[in-house]
């Protein structure tokens, strides 16, 4: 068979511009690239892993030896850590309203410039947790340099007057300030002994019922025992002991129906449950009432 000049030339320049074979030997780009970052990233890892060891050394010292026969040794590591670059650069401040700043600073104990290594977030959660406005505390190092403090604060509940001193108080009862109370708004007005710390259920009750809410001035506490009611318009509302939800149910009723927080009284009673002792402000003597009924009866004459 003759044979085919073209086919022959082209097979030949197919030849000639085959892609010539890589050698197995050479290194390729992509190999030569990571080769180069992790030399560039070694000594970053090995100053992270320095770091870490130097902190964990520092606390077992603290914790093994917190009196100080070592603490020549715990020095010389916050020393370290300066020396590397360890030092209190910024404090963030997170969740703070009415807490002072200075005092959240006095307790973090730590300026600008302190080793990291020689802070404690532990001992500074505890202090800044005894300053009034503080319920819970979350303190943080990150290194290099930023020390992070998360607060929760105590919720301003009420005014408490307790012998001639006004106070605010939260829920619980513990008092959060004892200056500028206007800043905070309007808030109940609790007076007396055992007042800050009982009368959140109180006001809870009261809040149930908007008729009587609305016109009381302050709860009163009386002996440690029961609760009065004064009036915007000066009337005390005498509550039972113990049974306060349904007598202010009962006030809120006789409200609706015949008006009564809005009458010229001194004194309404109702320690008594099947009895309403009205006090008028010009009566010397009470008048006793058998109930709603007899209200209503005086409200249409």
């Amino acid at each position: 068979m003759a044979r085919d000049p073209a086919r022959a030339a082209a097979r030949e320049r197919l030849s000639r511009t085959s892609v010539p074979q890589k050698d197995p030997t050479r290194p390729s780009r992509l190999r030569i690239w990571v080769k180069r970052r992790r030399s560039m990233m070694r000594p970053a890892l090995y100053g992270a892993a320095a770091l870490g060891m130097l902190g964990l050394v520092a606390l077992v010292v603290r914790a093994v030896d917190p009196a100080g026969r070592v603490r020549s040794v715990a020095e010389s590591l916050g020393g370290m850590g300066e020396g590397l670059g360890l030092e209190v650069q910024q404090v963030i401040l997170e969740g703070r309203r009415n807490t002072p700043t200075d005092m959240i600073r006095a307790a973090l104990g730590v300026s600008r410039g302190d080793p990291m290594l020689d802070f404690s977030p532990e001992a500074a959660r505890a202090r800044i947790e005894t300053i009034a406005w503080v319920q819970t505390a979350h303190v943080e190092r990150r290194l290099p340099g930023t020390i992070l403090v998360r607060i929760e604060e105590r919720r301003p509940f009420a005014i408490w007057q307790n012998s001639g001193r006004f106070v605010i108080i939260d829920r619980e009862g513990r008092v959060v300030a004892t200056d500028g109370l206007d800043q905070f708004g309007p808030l109940p007005l609790l007076v007396g002994t055992g007042a800050d710390t009982m009368g959140a259920g109180l006001h809870d009750m009261l809040k149930a019922q908007p008729e009587v809410a609305d016109r009381v001035q302050a709860m009163v506490r009386i002996h440690e025992r029961r609760w009065n009611l004064r009036l915007h318009n000066g009337a005390d509302v005498l509550l039972p002991e113990g049974a306060e939800a349904a007598a202010i149910q009962r006030l809120a009723e006789l409200q609706r129906e015949a008006r009564l927080l809005d009458r010229p009284l001194a004194a309404i009673d109702l320690r008594l449950p099947d009895r309403l002792v009205l006090r008028p402000t010009r009566q010397a003597e009470p008048a006793e009432q058998p109930g709603p009924q007899q209200a209503n009866r005086a409200r249409r004459g």
